[in-house]
């Protein structure tokens, strides 16, 4: 079988969504997610599935042990208490209800060494895992560009990462430049000692960050590579993700 990625998905109590789509009524909640990171990770070769955001989160866990990938995906920002922060007004909305849920999914991977990708909130939700710090807002706390670029389409290249040698990264693109897209306005600040960062943006701004060591594949980027579609180069990223599920699917079926 190919592998099971689980894929976080997105909670809101707004019921706004269901009802400007016809599909649901007034007082809903609801989980969701963008039909990219399915696209994404069914193109590379594996099986999606979208895990939804649970009151008992624990009792998910039988399931869990059934995948072979995770992805912690992009939505709200993060909770500033989770990496010891005060929020500020520079804060987006926060969803604590997400927050447990993804951190509880961020802790099981890591532990079992389950490769994980992040992306966009999923290397904010990483990095603060690790001991990382966050900027409530980049624009404003750091010296950096404007990076929400919601003026530009969603697959296309509005600046330059700069990839470490030697990281996973670099061997996924061969390269230490590539060009992504930008849909964020929190980033990492500083990183913990049990994550190096891997890539930075023109700017300065922290744009990749992988574990420190132990885990073969854990790896988030701020960029979103799920919506660049169009690009070959881009969907490198959950090729090289699938194959470390596969691997670990193989060691997972062997016997001891």
């Amino acid at each position: 079988m190919k592998p099971l990625i689980g894929l976080t998905c997105n909670y809101d109590i707004d019921d706004s969504i269901g009802l400007n789509s016809l599909t649901g009524t007034a007082g809903q909640d609801w989980d969701f997610l963008a039909g990219d990171y399915v696209y994404a990770v069914e193109k590379a070769g594996g099986i999606p599935v979208i895990l939804p955001r649970l009151e008992n989160e624990k009792i998910l866990l039988p399931f869990l042990e059934q995948l072979d990938g995770m992805i912690l995906t992009g939505g709200h920002d993060v909770d500033p208490r989770r990496y010891g922060s005060r929020i500020s007004g520079k804060c987006g909305r926060i969803v604590p209800n997400r927050d447990t849920m993804d951190f509880m999914l961020a802790r099981y991977a890591y532990e079992r060494k389950l490769p994980l990708l992040g992306v966009c909130r999923g290397i904010q939700v990483l990095g603060a895992f690790l001991g990382s710090s966050l900027y409530q807002d980049v624009e404003s706390e750091g010296p950096f560009c404007h990076h929400f670029m919601d003026n530009s389409p969603r697959e296309y290249p509005v600046h330059k990462n700069i990839l470490e040698p030697g990281s996973l990264l670099y061997q996924i693109f061969g390269k230490t430049e590539i060009e992504v897209n930008s849909f964020h306005h929190q980033a990492l600040k500083a990183v913990g000692p049990d994550a190096k960062v891997t890539a930075y943006s023109e700017d300065g701004l922290i744009e990749a960050i992988e574990a420190a060591g132990g885990n073969p594949f854990t790896l988030a980027v701020q960029w979103h590579p799920e919506m660049m579609f169009t690009s070959a180069e881009q969907q490198k990223i959950f090729q090289a993700f699938i194959r470390a599920s596969e691997e670990f699917q193989q060691k997972k079926s062997s016997p001891v």
